[in-house]
Formats: C-alpha cells, sequence, structure tokens
C-alpha cells in the first residue's frame, strides 16, 4: 500500500502456479527479501533505506500471509526448490537476495542449489545449521510474542519493536503469526529449524559473494552457527554485532545499513 511517506505496494503475482502476496517497493537493481518464521515484519527504516538504491521485493512463502500453502512442500529444500522456479516466472534471475532466520536458511539452500541465479547474498541470523554451542530457541514452546521478545537483545533500546511486536496484538496479526508458526513447524520440524547436510552443501557458493550478519547476544539461533556459515562459505565475510539479538536490522540498524550497503555497492 503507497502512502506518501514510504513508497510500496502490496499485490499478489501468478509465479510457478501459486498466487504469490508481494510487497514492492524502491528503484533501483532488484534486491529479494526473503522474511522470517513469523512472516514479513512490515515496511521498516532499512527498507525504506535499501528501497534508495534498490527495487526490494519481499514476497510471503506459500503458507505465510496471504500465500496460499502448497501441500506437496513438505521442507526448506521443497521450498527452496519451488522458488528457483518462482524467481523465473518473476524475472529476478540475477538479483541480489537478503534472508532473515528462517528466510535466510531458504535462501542459502536456494544459492546451493543455483549458485548462478544470484548476484550476491545476504544471510542475517540464518537458521538452518546446528550451532556447535548452545541450542535453537524452540519457537514452539512459547506464544509468539515470547519468542519475538526473545529475538531482542533489549527492547528498549529499539524504536521498532513495537511495530513488529505491539503491546496491543490485533486478531489480524494473532492470526498471521498462527499461521506463520504453523507452517514452520511443518517445514522444519524434524530436525528442528536445521539441515544436518548444509555445511557440506554450502561450499557450492564459493564464487557468490556472501555476507553473513549476526547479533553477539542472539538467543533464537546462537552466534555460534555463524562460524560454522562463514567457514562454509569459502569467501564469505562475518560481521557480528555487539549488544544485540536476532534482529541486528531493527536492533542495530544504523550499523546494519551500513554493512549491507558497503557489501552490495563493491
Amino acid at each position: 500500500m503507497a502512502t506518501g511517506a514510504q513508497a510500496w505496494t502490496e499485490e499478489f503475482v501468478e509465479a510457478a502456479g501459486v498466487s504469490l502476496q508481494m510487497v514492492k517497493g524502491g528503484s533501483g537493481a532488484p534486491l529479494l527479501v526473503l522474511h522470517g518464521e513469523l512472516g514479513h515484519q512490515g515496511w521498516l527504516r532499512c527498507h525504506d533505506s535499501l528501497a534508495q538504491d534498490y527495487t526490494l521485493h519481499i514476497p510471503s512463502h506459500p503458507g505465510f500471509g496471504a500465500t496460499e500453502r502448497q501441500e506437496w512442500i513438505m521442507n526448506m529444500r521443497d521450498l527452496a526448490g519451488w522458488y528457483l522456479e518462482a524467481i523465473d516466472d518473476l524475472g529476478l534471475q540475477g538479483a541480489n537476495i537478503m534472508g532473515f532466520s528462517l528466510g535466510g536458511w531458504l535462501a542459502a539452500e536456494m544459492a546451493t542449489m543455483s549458485p548462478d541465479t544470484f548476484n550476491k547474498l545476504v544471510l542475517v541470523s540464518p537458521a538452518g545449521i546446528r550451532p556447535p554451542e548452545g541450542e535453537i530457541y524452540d519457537m514452539f514452546l512459547a506464544v509468539a510474542k515470547e519468542f519475538l521478545t526473545a529475538g531482542f537483545y533489549d527492547t528498549a533500546s529499539a524504536p521498532e519493536f513495537l511495530d513488529v511486536c505491539p503491546d496491543e496484538v490485533s486478531p489480524e496479526l494473532a492470526e498471521a503469526w498462527d499461521i506463520a508458526r504453523e507452517e514452520a513447524c511443518r517445514l522444519s520440524w524434524r530436525p528442528y529449524m536445521h539441515y544436518l547436510a548444509l555445511p557440506n552443501l554450502l561450499h557450492r557458493l564459493k564464487r557468490l559473494p556472501t555476507q553473513i550478519i549476526w547479533g553477539r547476544n542472539d538467543e533464537i539461533v546462537p552466534v555460534s552457527a555463524s562460524q560454522v556459515f562463514n567457514d562454509s562459505i569459502p569467501g564469505s565475510r562475518l560481521t557480528i554485532f555487539d549488544n544485540c539479538g536476532h534482529n541486528p536490522h531493527i536492533e542495530k540498524t544504523d550499523e546494519f545499513l551500513t554493512t549491507v550497503k558497503t557489501f552490495l555497492s563493491s
């Protein structure tokens, strides 16, 4: 929906046999943005800034938001395979891609299948790898608000925290969270939020420039997993923000934007 303050639109586009809910905004080279396990968080300050230089394409994955679930998509590898056809249909070959949490895992899976499809890859606190130290937070043992809150080091210092996790949750938002949690469970339950073979497959990204971003105080996906990603992707860059949880794009927005923009423009 377009407003004077934030020029973005929401529409449905046909891709790989699915009517795909898509938020789009900005101008310039395409940047495909893949949301995390609770769905698209809304148009935030980081999107506004990136949209000055890139055209952001932010789809709701099948089974999330208003995009219809595809029963045959049973795990993240299935979803990654579907997305590669969707990218063909949308004409996004050669785009930059950025994924957050579950969306980071998805982006990594897609890149292992077809690294030449993308120009550059940004992984933000991605799931997908079992941390050598610590455990991935079990989102299904907590309500959505508890899970979201656990993703921040200091909610009071994150001005947009209440935008993504309001004190008063509307029925529509509560339903969207429930739908997203159900689909995330379908895709990632066994083994929970990781794929044992992924570290071995990531070597295929050896010619795909990759930036990894993490919060040192991440309680959702422990920071120990960041080094596995970094070691598994030849030539990748790893940036870790202190005093930051699972959402560096919200808790450390300026530092996040500097890192992403420098990487994408280099």
